[in-house]
Formats: C-alpha cells, sequence, structure tokens
C-alpha cells in the first residue's frame, strides 16, 4: 500500500439490495417533554439513508435513494463498528418499511 491509500478517508458502500443508513438519535420527546429511550418495544426505527448499492441505485423498482429518511426494521440490520456511538447500520432493502416524503 502507498503513502496515498493509507491517508484516504475509508468510507462504506453496501452491495447487493441493501443500504447504508445512519439510525436517528435513541431518545425521543413524549408528548408532556419527557425523553423515553427507544427499546425493544418499538419494532422500528427511523434513519436517513447514507449510502445505497450500485444496485439499489440502478433499480427503478427501488424507490430509495440517498438522503431518504426511512422507517425500518432493525431485526436484520447489521451494525456498522465504523463510529464510536455505532448509528451505522447496513440494512437489506426489504427492512425498510417506509420513506418520508414532502407532498
Amino acid at each position: 500500500m502507498d503513502k496515498k491509500e493509507s491517508q484516504g478517508i475509508e468510507t462504506i458502500e453496501p452491495v447487493g439490495k441493501r443500504v447504508l443508513i445512519r439510525k436517528d438519535e435513541d431518545k425521543r420527546p413524549t408528548k408532556g417533554g419527557i425523553q423515553l429511550p427507544d427499546n425493544i418495544e418499538i419494532p422500528t426505527i427511523t434513519g436517513r439513508i447514507v449510502s445505497v448499492s450500485a444496485e439499489v441505485e440502478q433499480s427503478a423498482e427501488i424507490p430509495l435513494r440517498q438522503y431518504d429518511k426511512v422507517l425500518f426494521n432493525p431485526k436484520g440490520a447489521i451494525p456498522v463498528d465504523f463510529e464510536g456511538n455505532n448509528r451505522l447500520y447496513v440494512v437489506d432493502v426489504e427492512n425498510v418499511v417506509a420513506v418520508f416524503r414532502k407532498a
């Protein structure tokens, strides 16, 4: 490995029908303003797509694009130990259950 390669920025690119999602913050306020931790009782969580695989990007049948806010099932999500707070996940497109769109 030459000096240029060792100083490059490391990136993550999902492969297959997968996307890379940065999960939203774990705590969410109630109507009364109390902070509740995200826990297993909530089967889906929200996040923003950081990167999509080439297969997803080229597919007209998969309506997911980079920067989309999505609702996804974390059960099949693979955590990526890339950041200290571990909020990045590689997720199969089948586990993305909704995309938030503005009308």
